[in-house]
Parts: C-alpha cells; sequence; structure tokens
C-alpha cells in the first residue's frame, strides 16, 4: 500500500525528500497498476475501420502509395507527379500534367481530390477489392473518401520494379 501525503512544500531543502526506496516502490506499484488496468480492458475485436479496408499485398506497390501519400501531406505536386505519371507518358504530358495540378482553374480542387484517393487506398480505407497479381498490376476498387456514394477504381502497373498509375 503506498501512502501519499498532501500539503505545503518546504521552503527548507531536503525536507520533503523522500528516500529513493520510497520513490522506486511507488514506481513499481504505478507500473503493476497500469498493467492491472490494460488487462482488465481486453480488446473488444477490430474497428470498422479496421473490418472496412483492404490494403495491397505488395510490399513494393504499398511503399509506392507511402511515398505518394507523404509527396501530398507536404504538397509536393511536382514529386508526386514525377512518380504517379505512367512511365511512357511524354516530358510535354508529364508538364502538362503538372500545370493542370497546380495553376489550372479547378487545381486545388484536382489536386485534393487525388491525393485523397491515393491516401485512401494506401491506407486500405473503402476500398472494396483489388483485382490483379499485385506483382505487375493492381486496380483498387474503392469509395471516394470525398464524395459519398461515388465509387472509383485506380489502377497502377509495374514495370522493371517501377510502380505507376496507369492510363
Amino acid at each position: 500500500s503506498i501512502e501519499y501525503t498532501m500539503g505545503k512544500k518546504s521552503k527548507r531543502p531536503g525536507k520533503n525528500k523522500q528516500p529513493d526506496e520510497d520513490s522506486s516502490q511507488a514506481a513499481a506499484a504505478a507500473a503493476a497498476t497500469e498493467k492491472e488496468v490494460a488487462a482488465a480492458y481486453p480488446s473488444d475485436g477490430p474497428s470498422e475501420e479496421e473490418i472496412n479496408s483492404l490494403q495491397t499485398s505488395s510490399p513494393s506497390l504499398q511503399a509506392k502509395l507511402d511515398q505518394l501519400t507523404n509527396f501530398a501531406e507536404v504538397n509536393n505536386r511536382k514529386a508526386f507527379v514525377e512518380q504517379f505519371v505512367p512511365l511512357d507518358l511524354s516530358p510535354a504530358d508529364t508538364a502538362a500534367y503538372l500545370q493542370d495540378l497546380s495553376t489550372g482553374p479547378e487545381a486545388d480542387g484536382q489536386w485534393k481530390n487525388l491525393i485523397s484517393e491515393i491516401a485512401a487506398i494506401a491506407a486500405g480505407r473503402g476500398v472494396n477489392k483489388i483485382e490483379g497479381d499485385q506483382a505487375t498490376s493492381a486496380v483498387f476498387y474503392f469509395q471516394h473518401p470525398i464524395f459519398k456514394e461515388c465509387d472509383r477504381e485506380v489502377s497502377f502497373t509495374c514495370t522493371n520494379g517501377e510502380w505507376r498509375a496507369e492510363g
């Protein structure tokens, strides 16, 4: 049993100090209490979000999705586009796509929608199924994270170990 005392602090140095043995006993008792509390509340199972999430089984595709999400979080549109567009897209088309996402009339809305979709499939949020072998291709079917009841699909292909959006 631990006894705690309340009162005013003494202005005399060393007056309120407890021996080290007492503080180590208090720390041990607190740790034991934390363990008891944690053990007293077992998990009630996976959350609805965990149940309703489906992530890729491909570590390399997941790494690509995480990389794209990280670029999105820091609003690095150039790096995002460079790592997202198909490998066979011409430099001029890539630059035009980046311009559409950066300065086009609907740029902010398009960017927000795109990055919300990539973040959702990276986390598996709202993903209903994934088609393809997930070694060379994957098609994510999911509910748009912003527009409810808007079903979406995003395709990725892997060429020489590099995952990119398809089409």
